[in-house]
């Protein structure tokens, strides 16, 4: 998806990066597959060390958009990192602890998998091992996902060769499930755009964390679609990246 935005903004004439974080498809780092919010955070920050340095690049013209759970990743370098002019999300996944509770079979499922994930960096630690379970699945409950989400699992969509239904680093819950960007909101002071849907993941922690932002300069661009339509259903991607490029030609500064 990452990919597929960073495309269709160049045809607005955007400079664009779209990056694997460390664990993931080309990239390096082990063990593969584990979900670090500090290891991303982290990543698009250097990403933006990078940038400044590409020929034709702005220092003065950054900007970030970020796609579901990026969007949290994103919204902390956006808060720390002053070289960012403006920032957009796109079917933002912000949870918090009573949404992971609902999500992730309640306060007794949350220390489960905390406990686990514990028990599995030790492993790591002490014998190089990884231990994993399926990222998603639409038979085995154990899954990180499990149901019908037949986006990750058609080739065509999110099944790409980068990425495995069948690996996700049992260690991740444990940084996954208590990682909570929604007090970031308040340390954004850049103009942000966010593109959501009433369909879309946890539409009112999007809203309380736009309230949150203490920016004048923000707008909140409410559509239709489900959560993985924003991720490649021409659509939603369009009406998305037509929303970024008005909003970030806005505040760049040209004339």
């Amino acid at each position: 998806m990452s990919g597929l935005y960073a495309l269709e903004l160049c045809k607005h004439n955007y400079i664009t990066l779209a990056i694997d974080p460390r664990y993931f498809g080309e990239s390096e780092g082990q063990p593969r597959f584990w979900e670090s919010p500090s290891a991303k955070i982290a990543d698009y920050a250097s990403a933006l060390n990078f940038l400044e340095s590409v020929p034709g690049v702005d220092k003065n013209r950054l900007f970030l958009t970020a796609i579901c759970a990026s969007a949290g990743y994103m919204a902390n370098v956006v808060a720390q990192d002053n070289r960012v002019r403006a920032f957009a999300t796109v079917a933002a996944w912000l949870h918090e602890s009573e949404s992971v509770k609902l999500l992730y079979g309640g306060e007794d499922g949350v220390r489960d998998k905390i406990k686990k994930a514990q028990e599995s960096k030790r492993k790591f630690i002490e014998t190089g091992e990884v231990d994993y379970i399926s990222a998603v699945s639409q038979s085995d409950m154990n899954a990180a996902m499990p149901g019908d989400f037949p986006y990750y699992l058609d080739p065509a969509r999110g099944a790409i060769k980068e990425w495995s239904a069948d690996k996700f680093a049992l260690m991740s819950w444990e940084d996954w499930l208590t990682f909570d960007p929604m007090p970031v909101a308040r340390e954004i002071s850049v103009p942000t755009l966010m593109v959501h849907s009433q369909d879309a993941a946890l539409p009112a922690n999007v809203t309380k964390f736009f309230t949150d932002i203490m920016q004048n300069e923000k707008v909140l661009h409410w559509t239709e679609g489900s959560q993985f339509d924003f991720y490649d259903q021409p659509k939603q991607v369009a009406e998305s990246v037509a929303a970024i490029h008005v909003f970030f030609e806005d505040k760049s500064g040209k004339k």
